[in-house]
């Protein structure tokens, strides 16, 4: 009973630090376009989020429910298996944080969960309708139905603020942007600091702590939110500048229409028990306000690696997890033998980030930009130009004409 004990608190310290990568790596989800559009200082940016990240996990459990209860059979699962799946999730966190690539801390989760329950338990333990649809489903839904959104609200903002003096609507949208970032910090809370709830819960039932079908308790709740709020204040800043710099460019009316419907997506789905990616919502909203600017450009070449990322995150941790659990099997030395792994994989990626620090002194520094794709050009060539010109927020998409080229004079003589 004793070794069980030990186990099982490994298994809630391990699902806390999971929370606080998910804290830090989401970060930009909520502050990356307020902090790239100047809206708020990177500091209180990311304190404010904290805060109400915080408040955020105390609004509900139905996500958590989702994860305790539904996508796998909690007969027969061992803390073991949870141990290994937050394994898989955690070092699946940390490389694509270390390559500034926004994936899905959620459906990292999912993935460690899954491989592990398999390689514990067999496919028959997973449970395909509600991973297909309060997950999969959700995950190509999100970003495409967040996307669309925000791209009819960046069309519509910049329609009705076309007479409005510059620097009042300007101002305006700022003021909207922090309260719309604020609107998708507390989303996030309610969503992701969920689902570590939901794991330690499983946790528990699997050890007999808490009866099954379980709500979290208290504690939980607690000990989750103020995780995941320590590594939000802490800041991704390598993830917050590929989402607010390195995937478009934003003005403050792009950015207040990408939060609001990124939140309004995020809370709609916390609502109905969705385990839904708030990076697939968000970046899908950055992007479509990007094309919704006459003349804005959406950065393919970063959007793809950031989509291949999210197509391999749910493969990716769970072959971690099915691994690190088929190590757990051996008995209490392999699960000190995958423990120490985690440490010291955990501790290399944070030793080859201080070669290129990211934070927010620096946070802003945009790449070289990239020229239009096809998809900005098409989107800017049947966008209807304003009825007195181009928009002074708008910038023109027309490629100007190169500049002639002046020619020395010769030095060639003309035999007599």
């Amino acid at each position: 009973m004793e070794s069980f004990s030990l186990i099982l608190a490994i298994v809630v310290v391990t699902a806390l630090a999971f929370d606080f990568t998910n804290g830090f790596h989401d970060t930009a989800n909520a502050m990356a376009t307020t902090i790239s559009t100047g809206a708020m200082r990177p500091k209180v940016a990311v304190a404010m989020s904290a805060v109400l990240n915080l408040v955020g996990a105390f609004l509900s459990v139905e996500v958590a429910n989702t994860i305790s209860k539904g996508l796998v059979d909690e007969a027969g699962i061992r803390p073991e298996v949870i141990f290994a799946a937050l394994v898989g999730a955690i070092l699946w966190n940390l490389l694509t944080w270390l390559v500034g690539l926004p994936s899905s801390s959620s459906h990292a989760l999912m993935g460690g969960l899954i491989g592990a329950t398999i390689a514990s338990a067999g496919v028959g333990a997973v449970h395909g309708d509600v991973l297909v649809t309060k997950v999969l489903i959700p995950a190509i839904a999100a970003p495409v139905v967040a996307g669309v959104a925000a791209l009819l609200a960046t069309r519509l903002t910049y329609s009705l603020g076309k007479k409005a003096d510059g620097k009042a609507s300007e101002k305006g949208y700022r003021a909207g942007q922090i309260a719309s970032a604020g609107l998708v910090s507390l989303a996030h809370g309610t969503n992701d600091a969920q689902k570590t709830m939901g794991v330690i819960t499983l946790a528990l039932v699997a050890g007999g702590a808490v009866a099954p079908d379980s709500d979290p308790p208290m504690w939980v709740i607690l000990s989750a939110g103020l995780a995941i709020a320590l590594g939000t204040y802490l800041g991704g800043w390598r993830i917050i500048r590929t989402m607010g710099k390195g995937l478009t460019d934003l003005q403050p009316q792009q950015g207040f229409a990408a939060q609001t419907s990124a939140a309004t997506v995020i809370l709609a789905s916390s609502h109905i028990g969705f385990s839904l990616s708030t990076t697939h919502s968000v970046s899908g909203s950055v992007m479509g306000a990007g094309l919704g600017r006459k003349g804005g450009v959406v950065r393919w070449s970063t959007a793809t690696r950031m989509f291949v990322a999210w197509g391999l995150t749910l493969p990716a941790a769970a072959l971690v997890g099915a691994l690190a659990e088929y190590v757990t099997g051996f008995g209490s030395w392999g699960t000190a033998v995958v423990a120490v792994f985690l440490v010291a994989s955990s501790a290399a990626i944070w030793k080859i980030s201080r070669r290129e620090v990211v934070d927010h002194t620096n946070v802003n520094d945009a790449d070289d930009a990239e020229p239009a794709g096809v998809v900005t050009t098409a989107m800017a060539a049947v966008t209807p130009p304003p009825a007195g010109g181009t928009a002074p927020d708008e910038p023109s998409a027309t490629i100007p004409a190169p500049a002639p080229v002046e020619r020395e004079p010769s030095t060639t003589t003309t035999p007599v």
